[in-house]
Order: C-alpha cells, then structure tokens, then sequence
C-alpha cells in the first residue's frame, strides 16, 4: 500500500489538507471551479443550503446543495500552477486517508467543470458565445512532470501542432488532452461551441499581448486561427484548463472546462458587460452537472 511521508503530503494540525485547509468531509462529489474567489459566493448565492465556507490565501471554498445535489465550488486563482496544488489536493481529499497517510483501496471519482471566462482567436467566435473544451492544449508544461502523460495525450495532434505553428525550442512542450466525453455530451448539449482551448502559462506575452516588451513570436496567434486538424481548430485562450483536464485524466477523474467568450482577439472587440452571461453560464451548469 502507497503511504505518503509529511514531506509530500502536507496535513496542517486540524487535519485539513494544506493549501485548500479542507477536510474530506466537506468535499461533493461534483466540484465546479472558477478562477475568481468572488465568483464561488455569487455561485453559492444559488444554494439551498451551505454546508462550509473555507478560505485561505486565493482558495474559496463553499459546499452545499442544490436543487438536491450536493456540490462543492472552489475559487483556484489563475494559472495552471495553482490547478497543480488544487486537482492534487482534492484528489488526496477524496483518495489517501488523512489519518494513516495511505492511499485508499477504493477510489473515488470526482466530476469537476470549470467555469471560466475566455478569448476567441477566430473571427467568428462572438463575445457572449459559451465555449466547452473538447480539446484542451497546455502551453504551461505541468502535464509534462508526470510519469505516463503520454498515455492520455493525443500524441498525433501534438505533433502536427508544433509543426504547424512552428513551435519554439525554448517553450514548454505543448500537450493535447480530451475532456470528458461523457460530461461534453450533458454539459454542452446545444447551446455550447465545441472548441480547441489553450491553456496560456500567462495572460501578456503567452497569448500574444504586446505591451512594451516585444514578442519572441508576434504571428503566433495567426498560425492558430489558420491550423486546422481533421476536424478540428483552436477556438479559444484561457489559463487552466489543459492542467484540470490532464492531471483529472490521469487520476480517473471526469472534468470539462465551459468558458464565455469575453474578447475576440483577431477583431480586437471586447465584451466588458458579461456579468449577466457568466450567471447564465453558471446556471446552466448548476442545473447539468
């Protein structure tokens, strides 16, 4: 049996896991996440009934129910490096017992949708267009410090990304990760885009913002609109996705990232009143999840 010394598995003296400061007993089994600590009170402003509200440092977290489900939402912050501690410490919530540092016989699998908003990098992606990640590809790298990634990457689209943007020796390797089929079909239904998301490891220069530093690839983001895939083309930039998608995937974990387009890139058009189009995001994945 796989036991976890203190030095790997931080436990603070309450019991609760060290970052998120949560107890196995407050985590649902589906977990909706948002990068904006605000936003987890506006999504519990929907609940029944809350059961906790943990805060510490950028990690919010509120469980409760609604409408008979239980659910947890957890505010991660930005970045993928940030999903790295919270899908690795809701993992360990759900799956190594606390108490004996061992991990559990039988695993638990978790449902986590993230709710996010987001930038097209087509033309005809408006503002107001809820996006769901079919696709998911990670610029951030952490996917890449895990033994068997290549076991749930789309190794060929990878290849023929790289090569057709022309990738850069000195940036992280990309990887490609399928979200779940089964929650694309329940969550999207027909009202969502399928896309191909990128996870920026940055929100300026990663995703092709020029301020006054100069860009190392200032046509990246027109090889993206044009690269095509069988099917497939890249819709749109966030900055977790492809990290909630593939550690998820490796640990047995289902997990979708749903976005609302906010800016057009390529149309330099910007959406600064989409509060009321985050809400109905939100409700719809509160009454589908």
């Amino acid at each position: 049996m796989k036991t976890f010394p203190p030095s790997e598995l931080l436990i603070n003296n309450d019991g609760s896991i060290f970052h998120l400061h949560l107890k196995p007993e407050h985590l649902a089994d589906k977990i909706i996440l948002v990068g904006d600590p605000d936003r987890v009170e506006m999504i519990a402003s929907y609940f029944d009934e809350i059961e906790c509200t943990v805060a510490n440092r950028e990690f919010h977290t509120t469980t409760g129910t609604y409408k008979g489900k239980r659910l947890t939402v957890v505010g991660t912050g930005i970045g993928t490096d940030n999903i790295d501690i919270v899908v690795n410490e809701l993992d360990a919530l759900a799956n190594i017992d606390l108490a004996t540092r061992t991990e559990r016989s039988t695993l638990r699998q978790l449902t986590l949708v993230r709710i996010g908003t987001s930038g097209s990098v087509q033309p005809d992606i408006k503002p107001g267009t809820f996006v769901m990640s079919e696709k998911s590809i990670g610029f951030d790298g952490v996917l890449n410090f895990y033994a068997n990634r290549d076991s749930v990457c789309d190794l060929t689209f990878e290849k023929a990304f790289t090569e057709n943007v022309d990738w850069h020796h000195q940036w992280c390797a990309p990887y490609v990760i399928d979200n779940d089929a089964e929650l694309l079909e329940r969550i999207g239904q027909n009202d969502m885009l399928r896309g191909v998301t990128i996870s920026a490891n940055g929100f300026y220069g990663p995703q092709g913002r020029e301020l006054r530093l100069a860009l190392a690839h200032p046509t990246l983001n027109d090889k993206l609109e044009s690269f095509r895939y069988d099917r497939f083309r890249i819709t749109n930039y966030e900055m977790e996705g492809s990290a909630i998608a593939g550690l998820s995937k490796l640990m047995g974990h289902k997990a979708l990232t749903v976005c609302c387009i906010i800016a057009n890139r390529r149309v330099h058009d910007a959406f600064p009143d989409y509060k009321s189009y985050i809400r109905l995001l939100v409700e719809k994945v509160l009454d589908r999840i």
